[in-house]
């Protein structure tokens, strides 16, 4: 009687505390991590203190892989995996959860593993086209990603999972799921894959929105202090960057094609430059990539007149 109780009580409550507490730990400084990246990103935070150099972690948190729909920072949504990861392992610890306690502590190992296994692979992804595509180090990165790894070994060791087979089937699916989903967001956003086919033979879309005042003084400010914008005519974050500035500052700018199919285009002088994603600007003999809110460019060109933008 005394045994089965016992057995009881351990499939009631399955999974280790001190596994659900290293994962709390482990996710805290993933939040730390993926959240000064994003505060960067933002402008809220000034330079970060990257080991092994600064210049990388600006390549590849500043390539077209950093970001996300448009110009979330990708390190946005690794935040918010980071978070969830930290809400699930603590949730069955706090107190005045009894009663549902055993079928919470389920759901969550399962909402643990599943985030993790996630996270783990989707890393994988990164960490391939950091080093193949982008060729930086960005100890940032490297960091998630080892993090990633240890929530998905911590949750496999620490869930006390009844059917091992099951936890094997569906965590393939989900690695596969995850793993094709990563390599066909890398490969669409990647500057150097095949050109999409486009209508105008190279030609870029038509910028629709309307300048202001003070986007057409920057613009020929940058033309004026030999600012360049090296772009794609296929590339989005590209048209986005244009749109900051409107049609008539836009048509102000150096803009350089960099698609060797595009009009008109320099692909040489793009390759020279080394430039790692479009939209890059050169601003007083600095290569920085990504699309720039204008105060940044006004910042970085020395720009002093009016701003509002």
């Amino acid at each position: 009687m005394g045994t089965s109780r016992l057995v009881s009580r351990r499939r009631q409550d399955p999974g280790a505390k001190w596994a659900r507490i290293a994962m709390a730990v482990l996710a805290t400084v993933g939040v730390i991590d993926t959240g000064s990246i994003t505060l960067k990103r933002w402008g809220v935070l000034g330079n970060l203190s990257c080991p092994m150099g600064a210049d990388g972690c600006d390549k590849v948190l500043n390539s077209a892989w950093g970001t996300l729909f448009g110009n979330i920072p990708l390190s946005l949504f690794g935040l918010l995996a980071y978070g969830s990861v930290l809400l699930l392992a603590l949730l069955p610890l706090l107190p005045g959860l009894q009663e549902n306690k055993a079928d919470l502590s389920r759901r969550t190992w399962w909402g643990l593993f599943s985030a993790s296994l996630g996270m783990a692979v989707f890393s994988g992804v990164l960490l391939g086209v950091m080093v193949l595509k982008i060729q930086a180090f960005c100890f940032f990165c490297v960091l998630s990603a080892v993090l990633s790894l240890l929530l998905l070994v911590l949750s496999v060791v620490g869930g006390g999972w009844d059917d091992p087979g099951q936890l094997l089937f569906r965590g393939i699916l989900l690695a596969l799921a995850v793993l094709m989903g990563g390599l066909i967001w890398a490969s669409v956003v990647d500057p150097e894959r095949p050109e999409a086919p486009v209508t105008g033979q190279g030609v870029a879309p038509a910028v629709t929105g309307i300048s202001s005042p003070a986007a057409v003084d920057l613009a020929d400010h940058l033309t004026a202090s030999g600012a360049v914008m090296y772009s794609a005519y296929w590339c989005p974050h590209c048209h986005e960057q244009k749109e900051l500035f409107g049609k008539q500052a836009s048509d102000q700018l150096q803009v350089v094609e960099c698609a060797p199919d595009g009009r008109d285009n320099q692909a040489d002088l793009c390759k020279s430059k080394g430039l790692t994603g479009f939209p890059s600007w050169e601003i007083n003999g600095e290569i920085d990539s990504g699309v720039k809110p204008l105060s940044e460019l006004a910042d970085l060109s020395g720009y002093s007149g009016n701003r509002d933008f």
